[in-house]
């Protein structure tokens, strides 16, 4: 799946057979692309999938984006960010080059290249809607997780079970430091692996031990004061 911003024409194709589903139909909402002036009238899609932003007047022109090239959303109603009260999101994209108004035809305000396009602000009409706008896209971006994350989890957890602690305890006095280098996934709390569980657990029998053989002396100078 390529990632940005993309051109759509007419009507908003829904993909139903692979699950899309259409949550919400908000008329009266403008658009802005990067620095670019915004565009209206239009009318936004929001699906399960894919963020729709279509022209009342030309439905030749429209816009799309999936959630999972929006990297981040905010209302916004700070009047030095923008002068409207908007829906502001950040979109991830595949080139590093990043769309300039200086570089873009201000007469006909055609974006030359949607791909590089990186921050988007939808603005209703009603900025009352403005919540309930962001309220939605926080539930369509829970229905598409980054797969990126989800490896990352796995290439890095750090979470002991309940079985895991058990072994750790039963055999900890095995543990070494060629032991932890061969089971990255054992460590807890921090990625760089200073502090490990059972690090801390034998540190800990260690000092234990030191501190019985220290009651254990003083209980028996104890002793030997009394004899």
């Amino acid at each position: 799946m390529a990632l940005g911003l993309r051109g759509t024409s007419g009507e908003p194709v829904i993909d139903r057979e692979n699950g899309e589903e259409l949550i919400r139909v908000q008329p009266g909402v403008d658009i802005a692309l990067a620095n670019l002036p915004r565009e209206s009238p239009g009318t936004l899609y929001i699906t399960t999938k894919q963020v729709i932003w279509v022209n009342d007047v030309d439905k030749s022109k429209g816009y799309a984006v999936d959630f999972l090239s929006i990297s981040l959303h905010a209302v916004s109603t700070d009047p030095q960010a923008y002068s409207l009260p908007c829906l502001y999101t950040q979109i991830e994209t595949e080139g590093d080059e990043e769309l300039n108004s200086d570089n873009s035809d201000s007469e006909s305000n055609q974006v030359q290249d949607l791909s590089n396009v990186r921050e988007m602000r939808l603005i209703p009409t009603d900025p009352t809607q403005l919540d309930t706008l962001f309220q939605v896209f926080c539930e369509c971006a829970e229905l598409n997780p980054d797969p990126n994350d989800e490896e990352q989890e796995e290439a890095h957890e750090w979470i002991f079970n309940a079985e895991q602690m058990e072994e750790e305890e039963a055999g900890m006095c095995d543990v070494d430091e060629d032991y932890l280098s061969h089971n990255p996934t054992n460590t807890l709390g921090h990625s760089n692996g200073h502090h490990d569980l059972a690090g801390n657990i034998l540190e800990l029998q260690i000092n234990d031990e030191r501190f019985e053989d220290a009651e254990e002396t003083e209980h028996n100078e104890d002793d030997t004061h009394h004899h």
